[in-house]
């Protein structure tokens, strides 16, 4: 039976899952809201925006939606899994309470706290004068986090008192974040590499995913002010078998536990951002959502079927013990534009998408892309991911940024390094 499917959002995450969807021989008609240009060649566009919840339920029901997946953070921890279910809709992503894990840093901390899962210790705070009297006491290094969702924003990581009171000051005393700066952890700064793992789970059942590196800073050697992520690759050499068993073992297994011993049915992407300390590996933070840019990355390498797994943990059913994926890795190169993250400039024209796609093993999804008359033009932000499979990091990071060569818009700029040490990783093994 052909399964109809929506897809909320409007970024490159989006894009590449209803890429992953249309793979499937058991999809029917397949929707995504609001979209954006690229996504309207490959699903068809619902003029609906993302957190319009009770609008999207009603397009559902009207529509006999067989499978709802939900891509932004926002939606989730707004409620709108519980709003489906309660219509009885099937949807991928957890419920309110389990969606607090990205919700809330502080939330994530006492699940972690609870479970036993290897963290950094952290302390929250509701006021500016505790806060800063913890941090005369403590110094830095140090890492500021506002609690709720800042749309990536609100995370500093400290190497002086200056730095770390002028994020304590943004969030208490001139109020950038809103409510979600209302409380703020001071988090011990960890060092070592990091590396993003994400599962899909159903209930007490957990699939872990492919490895995954991304870039947040905006420049070269991680330079400049942070971002929503500048690019990506998987799989991630320094991530072994070993190491990869040890987080699963102590990361998702006990998160899942507690979340179940707490009456939480978690039905969805559990995304734990790890740093692999001296001592182990570390939980930086969970999301509860696919990650972007890392589903750019993923997606392409993913062999199984995307839909049979999404609704299968959607229903609360049974998991493959493994998902199959491509042998070569995948590198994923975000293009950007001018300004950003600081400004963003839209309305510029893009040129040579048709030559970049028609690359072996290239795909390219859009973040912020729109249309203006018969162009294809800039909608701000990210704008575009370039990804690309190989049978190496060599050939893929090739492929990948040969892509991006090709593709032009007024003030496009990228990283030139993405997956450079997997690359350099790999002529030192040769």
């Amino acid at each position: 039976m052909a399964l109809d499917v929506l897809v909320v959002g409007s970024g490159g995450r989006e894009h590449a899952l209803v890429t992953g969807l249309r793979r499937s021989p058991d999809l029917g008609r397949l929707f995504c809201a609001p979209g954006n240009a690229g996504i309207g060649r490959d699903a068809i566009l619902v003029p609906i925006a993302a957190d319009d919840i009770r609008g999207l339920a009603d397009f559902a029901e009207r529509e006999g939606i067989d499978l709802t997946v939900v891509g932004p953070e926002a939606p989730l921890v707004e409620g709108i899994a519980d709003i489906f279910e309660a219509r009885g809709l099937t949807v991928f992503g957890p419920v309110q309470e389990g969606a607090l894990l990205e919700g809330s840093k502080s939330f994530a901390k006492g699940v972690m706290a609870a479970a036993g899962v290897p963290t950094g210790r952290a302390a929250p705070f509701n006021d500016y004068d505790s806060a800063h009297a913890y941090l005369r006491e403590h110094g830095v290094p140090i890492v500021v986090k506002a609690d709720g969702l800042a749309a990536g924003k609100g995370v500093t990581v400290a190497q002086t008192i200056a730095e770390a009171d002028e994020a304590l000051r943004e969030c208490f005393l001139e109020d950038r974040f809103g409510v979600a700066g209302r409380t703020v952890l001071l988090e011990e700064c960890l060092v070592g590499e990091e590396v993003s793992l994400l599962a899909i789970v159903s209930g007490g059942r957990v699939l872990p995913l492919a490895p995954a590196q991304d870039y947040k800073r905006i420049f070269d050697g991680d330079k400049g002010p942070n971002t929503g992520g500048m690019g990506c690759y998987s799989p991630v050499p320094s991530m072994t078998p070993a190491l990869y068993d040890e987080i699963v073992r102590t990361v998702f297994r006990p998160t899942v536990d507690e979340l179940q011993r707490r009456g939480v049915d978690f039905r969805g992407v559990l995304y734990a951002g790890m740093i692999l300390t001296a001592d182990g590996p570390r939980v930086l933070e969970f999301n509860t959502r696919f990650g972007d840019p890392e589903t750019q990355a993923l997606i392409p390498r993913l062999r199984s079927d995307l839909l049979a797994l999404l609704r299968a943990a959607a229903r609360g059913e049974e998991l493959p013990e493994a998902a199959e994926w491509s042998e070569g890795p995948c590198v994923g190169v975000v293009m950007a534009s001018r300004g950003y993250p600081a400004s963003s400039s839209k309305g510029d024209v893009i040129r040579g998408l048709d030559q970049a796609v028609a690359l072996p093993g290239v795909e390219v999804f859009h973040s912020g892309t729109a249309l203006n008359g018969g162009d294809l033009v800039t909608d701000g932000g990210r704008v575009l991911t370039v990804s690309a499979l190989g049978s190496s990091f060599a050939e893929a990071r090739r492929l990948a940024y040969q892509g991006v060569a090709l593709i032009d818009f007024e003030g496009s700029q990228h990283r030139t390094d993405i997956a450079l040490r997997a690359e350099l990783g790999e002529e030192g093994e040769a």
